[in-house]
């Protein structure tokens, strides 16, 4: 990135002749929808564009307008997408239309035609490309960020940020997000960093909604138009009925019968109505319709091609076993042995000995009924069939995890919500309507359904108002997660300076909405300060400074009322300690209180020696505890009584006769009347003096004699309410703005103290040219690591396994059991990693930065047993990592292992690092290059 310019000059940027929009229109067979078009005319006229549209509308086409435009005038357009996925899927089709010649494919696995005029990449890529200063961006004129919305994502949503920030001016950003309901604000931002961007937003969806709930097998319209005109839409009363006479016949239905029918053969069905309260059978979810009884269902209905979204990956494929075993087919003998033939062909370079754990049986005989499973714990390679088989018509049914809505093209007629709560990593919760709105959107395919249909399985405790609320909700706000890493600290400085990094991090989008949030802030402030000035004037006095007499009030009133708290905790504290000394029989008077009155204490269920409140018979005979919150002060015996053995508290008659000695022996010796507490004036002397200090003080004031005293008094009061109030809206804008700078000067402070910047953090040094290689989460520990030499002595299987604690996070709490290591050497590298985690955290918490989290080495034994050579079958018996996961937790490892290998010091552990590489990109891991 250039430093020159400033971030927002586009004046490099030019408009292109009009015939170009004209000749792309023509190569394709619809006509352009408005946003579309003005999407286009956007980009031609050299602007940058954030399109906001549903999912499905076509945003697509305005980031294909300017992958065509670099063909045909010399430029390069980038083509960058969240997920590897949807690369390869955006990929083959910029392919088809523009030929292989002209099209390349930059992610983490493979590497096409990368000098191509259009090339299609992760955002992580371009991001290290802008870092290392690639020749591979000469050229460019166009990127598009495909899925922009994705820079809301927690772990990694700043690669968006860096990469918007940081491209020179003179690029062209093509910005395609999801329906965002702060558009204008994120369209703001834009023009702030990369100068005149046009913001346009389509909210019509080109596929008609409807939104249903299938009770039963039975499937009714959400909402009706019954010709009233109200803003509110009404919820089907049909609906509500059926769902009344369903929940009416369970509570009079005392037969049982059978709840998972569409369970796999063999299992055993609980009995609704009898004594089984376990889990509910994933055949009928949540009590309603068996999931074949839905497919079912929808084909009688039409709905099918259809995705349903279960939250559980274990949910998807139990849905493919019941409706095996249901003997649901869903496509002719004939699809189904054409598909049987292609997948074998997509399979062929798998080892056969890993099909069986792959789970790969199932999976085709699924496939070839016209259905099949859906989640990231599938293998890569099983999750592009279904996608290609499904979009291309060929398959009916997917059961899908709601990673699918986040993903690639994948639209269908019908989308099936079974249940409206999911596990967001930490517990089950509501799904939002933002998340409601991702999930239905896939519902209607543009060109082939006339309308689509969200339907929401109705189950016990699902609401009709509560899915109405979701489904007529349009709040989708797009909120920055951008954090500076140690990485993006060392590059940024590296490239442009301490002082320039500052500044380019301080137009993040985080920091403009933190800014923005303080907009109403500052406003309130300037109020105040107006209202302060007023204030002042009026409380001025002609005989001396009123201000000063104002504080001096206060002071006093501060120190009176410390001086009243004192007295009243020492009072209840003694208060506690006297109950703790009363013993039965003991007269007591309780001077106030819900328990005033005279009292005798009696034998309780508890005794003194177990610090439980004493036990009390009042005078109207009732028993009664005393504790603390009944007395203000020290209770004291003022006489003692005599209780009979025999006396019972159960036994009203006791009681009676108990309250009736109480009274004679109070008339009869009248107890005297309690005498003052010592402290009750105050004996804080110290505390005594100051307070006659200030009061001489406030008399010897000039305006003490004032004849307006109380009436400036009461301005004085104003001014200083208003006075705190604005202090701490000021501390509101302190803690807001400048925070993303703060962070990096912290981050920068914690690099130079580690030797990776310059004393005066300016400059990257030797050791901080490793930190710049290191892209992972972890990127500190790692270059940690590296430079105290604590992989150098590993072997291959062990380095993998080390490496797999930086990357690995469990999908649950795995517990405090240990992990199984596979030697002593993994032993003692992640001994010492932990010993230099530790002292990380704790530097962070000094320097006021998020510690960072803890190396898990729990999947250290499968990867060392992989890399050693081991059979899949082998390796994943004792693990709880689906196939998928594996293969995905192993390319990350492998792309781990390549930074490492490209920042290390050492040969030998360089030659370590290539030769673990080659342990674990084998078999099922390097057969499969799609994730």
């Amino acid at each position: 990135m250039s430093d020159s310019a400033p971030r927002t000059d586009a004046s490099a940027r030019t408009g292109f002749d009009s015939s170009h929009a004209t000749r792309f229109a023509e190569e394709f067979d619809f006509p352009f929808d408005e946003f579309q078009v003005r999407g286009i005319d956007a980009v031609q006229a050299g602007r940058s564009v954030l399109v906001a549209a549903p999912t499905g509308a076509g945003k697509t086409i305005v980031g294909e307008f300017a992958a065509y435009l670099a063909l045909q005038t010399g430029r390069k357009t980038f083509y960058t997408t969240p997920i590897k996925a949807l690369s390869n899927q955006k990929y083959n089709d910029l392919v088809a239309r523009h030929g292989a010649d002209n099209v390349g494919l930059l992610t983490g696995d493979s590497s096409i035609n990368g000098e191509a005029p259009i090339v299609v990449m992760t955002t992580e890529v371009l991001r290290n490309m802008i870092y290392a200063g690639s020749a591979t961006l000469d050229r460019l004129g166009f990127v598009v960020m495909d899925e922009v919305h994705y820079l809301a994502d927690r772990f990694r949503g700043a690669v968006w940020e860096e990469v918007i920030v940081q491209l020179p001016p003179s690029v062209q950003l093509v910005s395609l997000s999801a329906t965002v309901s702060n558009a204008e604000e994120f369209g703001d931002w834009l023009r702030e960093v990369r100068g005149d961007t046009d913001v346009i937003v389509e909210e019509h969806r080109p596929v008609p909604l409807w939104q249903q709930m299938m009770v039963g097998p039975q499937l009714f319209d959400l909402f009706v138009d019954d010709g009233r005109e109200s803003d509110r839409l009404r919820i089907n009363p049909h609906l509500l009925q059926r769902i009344s006479q369903v929940e009416s016949s369970r509570r009079n239905d005392r037969h049982g019968r059978r709840e998972d029918a569409g369970a796999p053969r063999g299992r055993r069905g609980r009995i609704r109505g009898g004594g089984d309260r376990g889990p509910v059978r994933a055949g009928r979810p949540g009590r309603g319709p068996s999931r074949p009884e839905v497919i079912e269902a929808l084909g009688r209905d039409g709905l099918l091609p259809a995705i349903s979204f279960i939250f559980s990956r274990a949910g998807c494929e139990a849905a493919v076993s019941q409706l095996l075993a249901w003997g649901t087919t869903l496509i002719s003998d004939k699809a189904g042995r054409r598909i049987r033939r292609m997948v074998e062909e997509r399979v062929a370079d798998l080892p056969e000995e890993d099909l069986a754990i792959l789970g790969y049986y199932d999976f085709v005989e699924g496939l070839s009924r016209g259905f099949a499973a859906h989640h990231a714990g599938m293998l890569p390679t099983f999750r592009e069939i279904v996608e290609e088989l499904f979009t291309d018509g060929q398959i009916k049914a997917v059961f899908a995890t709601e990673t699918l809505a986040l993903g690639i093209n994948m639209p269908a007629r019908s989308v099936v919500l079974e249940r409206l709560v999911k596990y967001n990593g930490e517990t089950h919760a509501d799904i939002t309507p933002a998340e409601f709105t991702q999930l239905t959107g896939r519902a209607g395919r543009r060109g082939i359904d006339f309308e689509g249909h969200a339907v929401v399985l109705w189950a016990p405790g699902v609401d009709p108002d509560a899915v109405a609320g979701l489904a007529s909700t349009r709040t989708y706000p797009l909120r920055s997660s951008f954090v500076p890493s140690s990485n993006m600290a060392v590059n940024l400085v590296a490239q442009v300076g301490r002082w320039r990094a500052r500044q380019i991090l301080e137009q993040s989008f985080a920091q403009f909405q933190a800014d923005r949030s303080v907009v109403g802030i500052t406003r309130s402030i300037r109020r105040n300060d107006e209202a302060l000035e007023g204030y002042a004037e009026a409380m001025r006095c002609h005989l001396g400074d009123f201000a000063e007499y104002a504080a001096l009030r206060r002071q006093l009133s501060t120190l009176e009322k410390s001086a009243a708290k004192r007295r009243s905790a020492s009072r209840r504290a003694a208060a506690a300690v006297s109950l703790g000394e009363l013993t039965p029989g003991d007269v007591i008077q309780v001077p106030d209180g819900r328990r005033a009155g005279y009292a005798v204490v009696i034998p309780g269920q508890r005794g003194r020696s177990s610090g439980g409140d004493p036990t009390i018979l009042t005078l109207d005979a009732q028993v009664r505890r005393l504790g603390e919150t009944d007395v203000r002060d020290v209770v004291e015996p003022v006489g003692k009584l005599s209780i009979p053995k025999t006396f019972s508290s159960r036994s009203p008659r006791s009681r009676r006769d108990l309250a009736s000695s109480l009274r004679n022996k109070l008339r009869a010796e009248p107890p005297p009347k309690p005498g003052k507490l010592a402290d009750e004036d105050g004996t804080d002397e110290s505390l005594q003096a100051e307070v006659e200090q200030l009061r001489a003080a406030l008399q010897r004031h000039p305006c003490h004699d004032c004849p307006y005293r109380e009436q400036h008094s009461r301005w004085a009061e104003r001014w200083w309410k208003l006075r705190q109030e604005t202090d701490g809206l000021q501390r509101q804008v302190d803690k807001r703005t400048h925070t993303v700078a703060r962070t990096f000067d912290r981050i920068c402070d914690l690099l130079a103290e580690l030797g990776y910047l310059s004393e005066d953090g300016s400059e990257v040094t030797e050791q901080g040219k490793v930190l710049q290689r290191i892209y992972a989460e972890k990127d500190l520990l790692a270059a940690e690591c590296l430079q105290h030499d604590v992989w150098r002595r590993l072997d291959a299987p062990s380095l993998a396994a080390v490496v797999s604690s930086l990357i690995y996070e469990p999908r649950r709490d795995s517990g405090s059991e240990a992990p199984k290591l596979p030697n002593d050497q993994v032993r003692d590298a992640l001994t010492e990693m932990g010993r230099i985690t530790h002292d990380l955290r704790e530097s962070q918490s000094r320097l006021g930065l998020t510690p960072m989290g803890e190396p898990d080495p729990g999947i250290a034994w499968t990867m060392h047993r992989w890399a050693a050579g081991g059979r899949l079958e082998t390796v994943l018996r004792d693990s709880d990592l689906s196939a998928g996961d594996f293969v995905r937790r192993c390319k990350q490892v492998v792309d781990l292992l390549d930074q490492i290998a490209a920042a290390a010091q050492h040969d030998n552990l360089r030659k370590t690092a290539r030769t673990a590489i080659d342990g674990v990109l084998r078999g099922v891991v390097a057969a499969d290059r799609l994730d």
